[in-house]
């Protein structure tokens, strides 16, 4: 029995209508920034696989790394115990983020990582004795599919079926072009009301919410207003963490500095599952006490888990070579240059690009809604031209494995141009 039929009888796939969709590529391997399927076709990987993979598929340190580990410590309590790689990764993690930040704690991927940080908010007032409950978040967010960050996610497709079971928010505008003003009045407004535990934000790139791109300026503004009244901010970094947006962190555009971060994603090199979130010494502070109701009672059975540690460790060698930052230079040049051809072509429009991301609105004869056709129509023709890609919607974007080459780079960017003519 061929895998795709095996597929088919047992398993469920995230975000796909499993009565309608078209059947899943069974893939068999991959090196680089191509994945091959049982057939032997070769595939560029033009997403990193969900935002996640930097270094390419199977990359042969990251593997030896995590071999390594298997043979020495595959997991262990994280309760009551340590061990080396959590330890030397935690070491490192705090060296490379903003350095305002001292402490990490491990949890599995991007949405509870973020639960994590919203709940330090929330504890850290409570373990103050004040009343403090509501999060202020940005428009067209999201940080995840877990209640927490769903809540503090746009309310829309993704979260209608629960929305009576969310906890409200206080929604203010994205610092766009043209809506600093009214984002950073917003959050003035929203802080007047004294009941603001945090505000949380995706800095200078909104993944999921369309690949919206806005400035540092606006949004460190609404950092040190935040500062100044003495309200946790929380940066969700899980997709523009690890050199995505041309930097470590997007963070680091900023002078002002979040309190608490998010991460996951590149954190391994899109090895494999593992979330981290950091925080000031003034957070981590907030829950020491001889009172044990104080401490923060989150965790997750594969917390630390060392494996994965080893490979974000082995990720965080590979991200500490002079080779990665030429890549993505390399990568920033070469979008900036198709950026260039996009906007002259009468199909694309609203071109943006930041770091080693580069989007556009595909301009067809279909409603631009999450679930339209054309979203289909794209999806198929770069499929069929062997390129994988995940359109949000009419929303075309590229982020690439930073060991893309140029020739693979042309191929897309070919290949994106004909989909556009073909519409």
């Amino acid at each position: 029995m061929k895998l795709i039929d095996r597929d088919r009888r047992v398993i469920w796939h995230p975000y796909t209508q499993m009565k309608t969709a078209r059947s899943p590529i069974p893939i068999v391997r991959g090196e680089g920034a191509r994945l091959y399927d049982e057939s032997g076709n070769e595939y560029i990987d033009a997403i990193s696989s969900w935002w996640v993979n930097i270094h390419g598929h199977a990359h042969p340190y990251i593997a030896q790394k995590v071999a390594d580990q298997l043979h020495k410590l595959e997991h262990v309590i994280f309760a009551g115990f340590t061990h080396e790689p959590a330890v030397e990764l935690a070491e490192r993690l705090v060296k490379v983020l903003p350095s305002n930040q001292s402490k990490v704690f491990y949890s599995d991927n991007g949405s509870t990582a973020v639960e994590v940080g919203i709940k330090m908010a929330l504890q850290y007032w409570y373990n103050r004795g004040i009343k403090k409950r509501k999060i202020i978040a940005l428009s067209n967010s999201y940080h995840g599919d877990t209640f927490g960050a769903m809540s503090v996610s746009v309310r829309d497709l993704f979260t209608e079926p629960f929305r009576d079971l969310l906890f409200e928010v206080i929604r203010i505008p994205t610092p766009t072009k043209g809506n600093e003003e009214a984002s950073i009045s917003g959050l003035s407004r929203a802080l007047s009301t004294q009941d603001v535990a945090a505000f949380i934000f995706e800095p200078l790139l909104q993944g999921a919410g369309g690949m919206i791109v806005y400035d540092a300026e606006p949004l460190d503004k609404m950092l040190a207003t935040c500062s100044k009244q003495e309200i946790p901010t929380i940066a969700d970094e899980v997709f523009t963490g690890f050199g995505r947006t041309g930097r470590f962190f997007a963070s680091d555009f900023l002078e002002n500095k979040p309190d608490i971060i998010c991460m996951s994603k590149g954190l391994t090199g899109g090895t494999m599952a593992l979330g981290a979130t950091s925080c000031t010494e003034y957070i981590y502070n907030g829950f020491l006490s001889d009172d044990k109701r104080k401490s923060f009672f989150h965790g997750h059975s594969y917390t630390g888990n060392p494996v994965a540690c080893a490979a974000a460790l082995a990720s965080l060698d590979l991200m500490e070579e002079d080779d990665t930052w030429k890549n993505i230079a390399r990568i920033i040049l070469r979008h900036k240059q198709f950026a260039s051809r996009l906007i002259k072509h009468p199909r694309a429009e609203n071109v943006r690009q930041i770091g080693t991301i580069v989007a556009f609105d595909a301009i067809g004869d279909e409603d631009t809604g999450y679930l339209n056709s054309l979203r289909d129509r794209m999806n198929d023709f770069c499929i069929n031209h062997r390129i994988i890609v995940r359109p949000l919607g009419n929303v075309m974007y590229l982020i690439p494995p930073y060991c893309i080459t140029d020739h693979e780079l042309d191929k897309v960017y070919t290949t994106l141009i004909s989909m556009l003519d073909s519409l």
